[in-house]
């Protein structure tokens, strides 16, 4: 039974439903009446429910956790970060509002007058962790993003990480809270029964303080009557005596608060940079000691600061850009989050969004791999404890990332249109007419290649890339091949925009076998039969030299790597869009978003394979096998 659970029926009085969410089910709603948009709302798209699934079970999951975010599309992953920080946000205020019509105790927040209040229990109060505590629903979540590119400079990217969280927290709850918790707080403890108290007096640090005060108070007094009262002026001992007395009691108050400004001027992140960049004090043992010692010193804040503010905290750490950084500052970041990081109370959500097909050779090439028998996926597996793989992206999370990227070609559509209708007003034009109507023509093409790309009802969507960064190339592709097809063609479109927009898709999703296929086309072409060839089918091309291109498999295997799935392929050209060997001819002319080294590669491979098929062909004529 989980902490928040309670005897009877998932919708008892007082009960918890499942994994603690708001009974839903009482109100006439059905269990997952999130996940179910309103009909005056947009639809969610496939990565929407993905990333609004995963934010709901991280706020019910244990910590610490990590979380990896797998997927190929940089583009994309941030994306999904900024969609499950947004969901995670969103069932954060809704915890929250559920607490409160509980009847429970409303959060607090050291800010304003709960800064003093926070300030006394720091000082004079223990926290204690009570079943109450752990049943509570409200939750908080610190979000801090860590790019490892922005210290991949440093020799210990590790230590990046482990500053940047000690910074973020500081700068979430302010630096008097946490100095005064590294000089006068205690770590939390968990209440031994079922007892509610949540605070404890520190009766230690009351009678410390006291005595001092009053070892003070008695100093001073001694001091005033030797100094001021009549007949006891000439008694040099009680001077001594009371001024020594004061002395002693104010130099621990004065050493106190001393030892509070000096935590106040030099943050964590100041003393962890310290003991990095002393490369004598990292030779020494103790090194990594001291940096868990600030590590756990601000996971015990973080604990008392639970108990203070009545409701539950998660740092939720995002690390991105791993894949751009070398391969034993990746292992570093891996092993910190795996040791320094890895307390059983510490209230950390860590969400690795990587590529594995990057980080798994870089882990590979260290030695963090000895005794894993070199298998960067064991070693990954190791580390994440809730894996996220993302899947290919739906439908409908394609038409988000196409308006998404449509929308900017829109406004500057709009800029052309109005340029061309104020120059055409304005006096004394010294722009042609016919260039504004020009301008008009490439527009409309525009839009009308955009409206296939939209339209779900056109095979062409059905090929859009499932990467946010390569919509965004076909998007701003399009109007580059269309301009540059009406110039060519004098005003009128020779090609019809869904074809363009197609042959962009085409070059921008199998880059290598169409090159292969123009290659062997522009062969073809010099050939004697080349006035027939302009009927052909470029996929009836390719077909016919698809054994030759296997064998150069090897050379090109670089090349290959960037195409799409080969059977989409085969449709496209064979069914959905029958491309002509003559099309190709004029398409290749306009052909912007494709690697023309690749082409010329592969003709230099072609030309070099048949002059050894050649050389073989002379050699067994000339020398032939004796009967």
């Amino acid at each position: 039974m989980e902490p928040g659970a309670l005897p009877g029926g998932p919708c008892s009085p007082g009960g918890g439903c499942c994994e603690n969410l708001p009974c839903l089910t009482a109100v006439g709603g059905s269990p997952h009446a999130e996940l179910e948009p309103e009909e005056h709302k947009e639809p969610l798209s496939e990565d929407d429910l993905y990333c609004r699934c995963l934010s709901r079970t991280l706020c019910h999951t244990g910590t610490p956790v990590t979380v990896g975010v797998f997927a190929p599309c940089t583009h994309r992953l941030f994306s999904l970060l900024d969609k499950v920080t947004g969901f995670m946000r969103q069932d954060m205020a809704e915890l929250e509002a559920s607490e409160e019509l509980r009847g429970r105790q409303r959060p607090r927040s050291p800010k304003g007058w709960g800064l003093l209040q926070a300030l006394w229990y720091l000082s004079f109060y223990r926290a204690v962790i009570t079943e109450g505590h752990l049943r509570r629903r409200a939750l908080a979540f610190i979000f801090i993003r860590f790019s490892a590119w922005q210290f991949a400079g440093c020799d210990r990217l590790w230590a990046g990480l482990v500053t940047a969280l000690c910074h973020s927290v500081r700068s979430h709850f302010g630096a008097l809270p946490l100095s005064v918790f590294h000089v006068l707080g205690s770590r939390p403890r968990f209440a031994s029964g079922f007892s509610q108290r949540e605070w404890e007096l520190k009766r230690g640090m009351c009678l410390k303080l006291w005595g001092m005060l009053l070892a003070l108070g008695v100093g001073v007094a001694v001091l005033l009557v030797a100094l001021l009262v009549p007949g006891v002026k000439e008694s040099p001992v009680l001077k001594v005596l009371g001024s020594g007395v004061a002395s002693l009691s104010g130099s621990g108050l004065v050493l106190g608060a001393v030892s509070i400004l000096k935590n106040l001027v030099v943050s964590e992140k100041q003393k962890i940079e310290r003991l990095t960049n002393s490369e004598r004090f990292s030779s020494q043992l103790g090194f990594m000691s001291k940096v868990r010692a600030e590590v756990q010193a601000l996971i015990d804040f973080l604990a008392f600061m639970e108990v203070f503010e009545r409701r539950r905290l998660r740092v939720v750490l995002e690390i991105t850009s791993l894949e751009l950084c070398y391969p034993e500052k990746v292992a570093g970041v891996l092993n910190a989050v795996n040791t320094l990081l890895s307390d059983a109370n510490a209230p950390f959500i860590f969400i690795l969004a990587v590529d594995p097909s990057v980080i798994v050779p870089c882990l590979e090439q260290t030695g963090c791999m000895k005794g894993l028998a070199d298998n960067g996926y064991l070693y990954l597996n190791r580390t994440v404890s809730l894996p996220f793989s993302i899947p290919e992206m739906g439908a409908r999370s394609r038409l988000h990332f196409l308006d998404a990227a449509i929308q900017t070609r829109e406004d500057l559509l709009y800029r052309v249109i109005t340029r061309n209708v104020e120059r055409r007003r304005a006096k004394g034009c010294s722009v042609p007419v016919d260039r504004g109507d020009a301008d008009a023509d490439a527009v409309r093409c525009i839009h009308e290649a955009f409206h296939c790309l939209r339209d779900t009802a056109d095979p062409l969507a059905r090929y859009l890339p499932g990467c946010g960064t390569h919509v965004r190339r076909v998007v701003n592709t399009i109007p580059i091949t269309l301009r540059l097809l009406l110039h060519r063609a004098g005003g009128s479109g020779a090609v019809a925009p869904r074809a363009a927009a197609a042959w962009v898709v085409l070059a921008d999703g199998w880059p290598c076998r169409l090159s292969w296929a123009l290659q062997c086309a522009e062969d073809a072409w010099q050939s004697p039969a080349a006035p027939a060839l302009g009927a052909r089918s470029l996929w009836s091309i390719f077909e016919e030299h698809a054994a030759e291109l296997g064998a150069l498999r090897q050379a090109l295997h670089n090349a290959l790597s960037l195409d799409g799935d080969p059977e989409l392929f085969q449709s496209f050209l064979q069914r959905d869009f029958p491309f002509t060997a003559r099309d190709a001819r004029i398409l290749l002319a306009v052909t912007v978003n494709l690697d023309h080294s690749i082409r010329h590669k592969m003709g230099l491979l072609r030309g070099l394979d048949r002059l050894q098929a050649a050389a073989r062909v002379n050699r067994s004529v000339q020398c032939p096998h004796p009967e």
